[in-house]
């Protein structure tokens, strides 16, 4: 069975360091919140918004491991009224069983899915 987890969060800065923390942050997230073990990743899937240049967040990925990992990244489209700096995850995994995938948005990026986010 394959599934597929989302995830995203917003860059406090087009700067490599907070690149390079946020996309390990979100990607850390995502793995412990959904269990997902490396070998179970089938790819990953990064897009980020066109304000986000200083690194690419496959590049930031690939510097900590997940060698065997296909990764490939995309730009966002551009839209009146989007987020700036936002990276987008989604993760394909193969599982063993069929389980909802925890969605996880980070640093502000809960706004983009706010009905997943609402307080009673």
């Amino acid at each position: 069975m394959t599934l597929a987890v989302r995830g995203a969060i917003q860059v406090r800065a087009n700067e490599i360091g907070p690149i390079k923390n946020a996309v390990l942050k979100l990607i850390e997230t995502v793995v412990s919140e959904n269990s997902i073990a490396e070998s179970d990743i089938v790819s990953i899937i990064f897009s980020l918004t066109n304000d986000i240049t200083a690194l690419n967040p496959a590049t930031a990925l690939r510097e900590t491991g997940f060698a065997s990992v296909p990764l490939f990244c995309a730009q966002e489209p551009e839209y009146a009224g989007s987020m700036p700096r936002v990276i987008r995850v989604l993760i394909t995994v193969n599982a063993d069983k069929k389980r909802n995938p925890v969605p996880v948005y980070l640093d502000g990026a809960e706004m983009l899915r706010a009905d997943l986010f609402k307080k009673d």
